[in-house]
């Protein structure tokens, strides 16, 4: 008896079934974590204060409690200081604090006293910005200088907001400990701390725009010199900070289960907050006295002050990377507007399809052709909650080499075990092989960003060439179906352009975000119009070697001129922002595309090579074989040699080689992956499918997978130790939610590119377009290849539509009427024009691929002209 081979088979919805448990989840917790956790936290400034995690060892990455932490620039500092004053008032720990606050405000100031015979001085200086910065020297908060801070009498009071401190931050007690018996000791401390506290309460006008009283810093015994040690001792460090958490933020105010608060607890005019967060970030290898702590720590606390004041201060704009202390923007009335309309454009399409065509008890809930509204509305509801509400927290990314391995590992052994063998040779750079390349080169993409890879060197250019390697297959696929095709109508450039941006300027209007900065659809549209226009331009002589690779190389040479002259980039980007109310940056834009300024023109030639070598029948040839296996051996050497030359460069030195090099690791993997019949008909399912929405990955994991327009990542669990649960079930999210909108937007393009003309009154023969297998596959992005099956043989009309096919007339024809016959029987009654029986609902009226377009662009129009834009920002 024959053994039967063993099989199994996955269920096929179990893609759903997973992400609708991860969507479950993110919402439950989602709505737990923000109504009830955050309720009494819900931007974030106590967990800013209070809790957190240094994400490497270094000491430069620290992690608050689910939000993002900022590195302010010294503009960005000034912007939000406004030239105003800075006060620090303390001992030689607050006085740390304040050199570290001044470099970080302006980095041409000191770090550090200029001596030791000026520590116990006072210092002020002035930033470039404008902001004055002042530290007194006050150990015991008792000096007449404090005192004019923390108790000002009335005609000394800075009763304007301009004239008080935008920021005072106070110091003390461990000078209370070590010099016990002359100031006091704790009881005295305790006093001028109540009394300070007590000021600061009932100031009115407030003292400050923020306060901020530190907490005793920790430290370390053992490192501590002996007479330090005889009177310093960490139960009471303890016992002070208790005191000071108990008077300053009550243990009741942050507990979120806490519902009914005692009503006569006392509200402060001046914000006062106590970062007992400051004594977490410590760690005992970073000092050396046991008492003051290194340069990385101290400005790391600078950093959250400066967090603490500015993030809900500054305008907030794209990017929205600040989530600390910081709440969400409310959109304007447009914006409002665009969203809404995005977000109900299904509902309100469901029930206007139900009112005016009730469904019937075998009619489905969701009709077919309300799928792809549907997907795009809930995409976008999805994704702006995810990126522009406090519904899901973010937090910052940090790179680790063994993270990256393992994911790099795992994905590329998935992708190993789902590779298919075909029948038969499918071509050099068939489909399948292209939606696999294009599906590794999107992981390793989603894998670099999300670790925040950007800073290695090593990783940043091979990821270069990835890019590299997209707009090769670009100009390779769109110049080989001009060459095969010679299709230069409307219709096919439409269709390339709609479903390039479509979803990318929905996301644009709806995030309120700069459309450069989704560079991928930019970059990709502009090389297809650059392609479209060599290859039209004398499109009759394209069968001509020498004339097509001289305009090929023509078109090279103009639009290297082209980017690299500035003041013309200027005046067109200016153009477009005083006509159009297009805020794009010319100097992002020429980096983007002078990157890979050559690459395209790379693959339009080897598009022209490769139709040649078959119409010569190369491959036929007795030296095709050794050929092969030359150039396999060569572009193996010479790959070995890129990754040698470019992991001795750092990324801005390699920035300048890319455009002259980037070729030579394509061709090389081109090449090797071409080499032989197994290794055309073989491609990684896992790889294709992530291929086939490509697109889509690359531009919605700015807001879904990663966070703050792609400066943070999304966490849907509460807590930086569930980071790898996070990963798994926000990447479930992220790829269903893009293969979904990849499918919705292929069907809307064809929608919006459809060129059906008006049913006529009588019913016309319906012509099936001819059957290609390779047209069934589900997903097919309308970048290399126009949708074939619209190619027929019908007559078209000006405007591209087709025309009814001819019938045969079911009786004979008639002859024509004699003039005199039609005198005898009068003129009659005139026919209506077409615009009379249009507007009296006599003739239908079907808006063609043109005037939608010109719909859509003037819906864009009035959209920028009317949008509002920061004032002094281009975005």
């Amino acid at each position: 008896m024959a053994l039967k081979r063993a099989s199994f088979s996955l269920n096929p919805h179990l893609a759903h079934f997973a992400a609708a448990a991860a969507f479950t989840c993110a919402l439950a917790l989602g709505i737990f974590r923000f109504f009830v956790i955050d309720r009494v936290d819900p931007i974030h400034c106590n967990a800013l204060l209070t809790r957190g995690r240094w994400l490497d060892d270094k000491f430069a990455n620290w992690q608050p409690d689910g939000c993002m932490l900022y590195n302010y620039k010294p503009n960005e500092v000034a912007s939000c200081l406004s030239s105003r004053r800075v006060v620090f008032l303390g001992d030689s720990v607050t006085r740390l604090l304040f050199f570290q606050f001044a470099h970080n405000v302006d980095p041409s100031l000191p770090t550090a006293p200029p001596d030791d015979s000026t520590k116990h001085a006072d210092f002020h200086y002035v930033a470039e910005g404008g902001v004055e910065l002042t530290f007194h020297w006050a150990p015991y908060l008792n000096t007449s200088t404090t005192l004019s801070y923390i108790r000002p009498v009335p005609e000394r009071r800075p009763d304007g907001r301009k004239t008080r401190p935008a920021l005072l931050v106070i110091g003390s007690g461990l000078w209370y400990l070590r010099y016990a018996s002359t100031s006091g000791g704790l009881p005295a401390w305790e006093s001028t701390i109540q009394s300070a506290v007590d000021a600061i309460s009932q100031a009115q006008p407030p003292l400050a725009d923020t306060v901020v009283v530190l907490p005793v810093e920790d430290i370390v015994p053992p490192k501590l010199s002996p007479q330090r040690a005889s009177t310093i001792y960490a139960a009471d460090i303890d016992a002070m900070n208790s005191d000071l958490i108990h008077r300053i933020s009550p243990p009741s105010s942050a507990d979120p289960f806490a519902f009914f608060r005692p009503s006569s607890q006392p509200s402060s005019s001046t914000p006062m907050w106590f970062p007992t967060v400051f004594n977490t970030m410590l760690d005992t290898t970073q000092t050396e006295d046991g008492l003051h702590y290194s340069a990385a720590v101290v400005k790391m606390h600078a950093s959250i002050l400066l967090n603490l004041r500015c993030n809900d201060a500054l305008p907030k704009v794209f990017p929205l990377d600040k989530t600390c202390c910081s709440s969400y923007p409310w959109p304007s009335l447009l914006h409002s507007l665009v969203v809404a309309g995005f977000v109900v454009w299904w509902p309100m399409y469901w029930l206007l399809a139900h009112r005016y065509n009730p469904k019937t008890n075998d009619s489905p809930l969701i009709p077919k052709d309300q799928l792809s509204i549907m997907i795009i509305s809930a995409a976008v509801a999805v994704i702006y909650t995810a990126d522009r509400t406090g519904f899901w927290l973010k937090e910052q990314k940090q790179f680790s080499p063994w993270t990256f391995a393992f994911l790099t590992l795992l994905s590329l052994g998935v992708g190993l075990l789902t590779v298919k063998r075909g029948e038969k040779d499918l071509g050099f750079l068939n489909r399948d092989q292209t939606d696999e390349w294009k599906g590794w080169m999107q992981i390793a993409i989603l894998i670099y960003h999300y670790l925040g890879a950007s800073k290695i060197s090593g990783i940043y250019n091979p990821i270069r060439v990835l890019v590299a390697s997209y707009l090769f297959m670009t100009g390779y696929g769109h110049t080989s179906f001009y060459l095969k095709k010679a299709d230069y109508g409307f219709t096919r450039v439409a269709q390339v352009l709609i479903r390039i941006n479509l979803f990318t300027l929905i996301l644009a209007y709806t995030m309120n975000t700069d459309y450069i900065s989704y560079y991928f659809s930019p970059l990709v549209s502009w090389w297809y119009i650059i392609i479209y226009i060599t290859m039209i331009v004398g499109a009759q002589y394209n069968d001509r070697t020498p004339f097509l690779v001289s305009k090929i190389l023509l078109s090279m040479m103009v639009v290297a001129i082209l980017m690299k002259t500035d003041w013309l980039l200027e005046l067109i980007f200016g153009f477009l922002k005083k006509l159009c109310g297009i805020h794009w940056s010319a100097r992002e834009w020429a980096f983007r595309v002078n990157l890979d300024i050559f690459i395209v023109y790379v693959g339009m030639l080897a598009a022209v090579l490769v139709i040649k070598s078959r119409e010569l029948h190369w491959t036929e040839r007795p030296m095709w074989p050794l050929v092969t296996k030359v150039a396999a051996g060569a572009s193996a050497l010479l790959l070995v040699w890129f990754f040698a030359f470019e992991v001795t460069m750092d990324k801005f030195a390699y920035n300048i080689w890319q455009p002259y090099i980037s070729f030579l690791p394509v061709g090389a993997f081109v090449i090797l992956r071409n080499a032989n019949i197994v290794l055309r008909s073989a491609s990684s399912r896992m790889f294709m499918f992530v291929g086939k929405c490509s697109l889509e990955t690359f531009i919605i994991q700015y807001h879904l997978w990663l966070a703050g327009d792609t400066k943070g990542i999304l966490l849907v669990i509460p807590g930086t130790r569930w980071r790898p649960l996070n990963m798994v079930i926000t990447s479930m999210m992220f790829i269903y939610v893009s293969h979904h909108v990849s499918n919705a937007t292929n069907d809307l393009t064809k929608w919006l590119c459809d060129e059906q003309k008006a049913p006529a009154s009588l019913p016309q023969p319906v012509i099936a377009p001819p059957h290609r297998e390779a047209d069934q596959a589900e997903g097919r992005e309308i970048i290399f290849d126009a949708s074939e099956g619209l190619e027929l043989s019908e007559g078209k009309d000006d405007e591209g539509n087709l025309l009814p096919s001819p019938r045969e007339p079911s009786t004979p024809p008639r002859a024509p009427r004699r003039w005199v016959d039609r005198l005898s029987e009068g003129s009659g009654s005139p026919s209506p024009s077409p615009a009379l029986r249009l507007w009296y609902g006599e003739k239908p009226w079907y808006a063609g691929l043109k005037a939608r377009l010109l719909m859509i662009f003037g819906v864009m129009w009035i959209l920028n002209i009317f949008w509002w834009y920061p004032p002094n920002k281009s975005l």
